[in-house]
């Protein structure tokens, strides 16, 4: 249903130093980045290698960037492994523990996630919800 989504950001480096780290361990890359537009026109994609963005972060000047209750954005992990050296790159890279990684039965039998919540307060998750290899 999504094509993309982006999200605004207080420090574009900061944010593309966690976002690099965090979803380079689920195998996504920065697709493209713009470092020079205005303030408000700079931006990075993440995606598949030699494909498109499928998220954005977008520099913007606001003094405060604060997410919406309930908002938050699940990627998808190719495996377990992945979803481990997702959270500890999001806690090495500035974010903080919002669930370690694990089983999450409530959500289903086969839900194992990991989440943090990013530099600007944004919740973050890493899923696979298939039953292990």
């Amino acid at each position: 249903m999504l094509h993309h989504v982006s999200f605004g950001v207080a420090d574009l480096r900061r944010s593309a130093a966690f976002y690099d780290a965090a979803l380079g361990a689920l195998g996504f890359v920065r697709v493209w980045a713009d470092f020079e537009g205005g303030a408000n026109d700079q931006a990075v994609g993440y995606g598949r290698a030699g494909g498109g963005d499928k998220f954005a972060i977008k520099q913007r000047t606001a003094t405060a960037i604060v997410p919406p209750p309930g908002f938050h954005i699940a990627f998808a992990a190719p495996d377990h492994a992945a979803i481990h050296r997702f959270h500890a790159e999001a806690l090495a890279h500035g974010g903080i523990d919002n669930g370690a990684p694990g089983p999450r039965s409530h959500y289903g039998p086969n839900y194992y996630a990991a989440f943090v919540i990013d530099p600007d307060g944004y919740h973050v998750e890493a899923v696979l919800n298939a039953p292990a290899a």
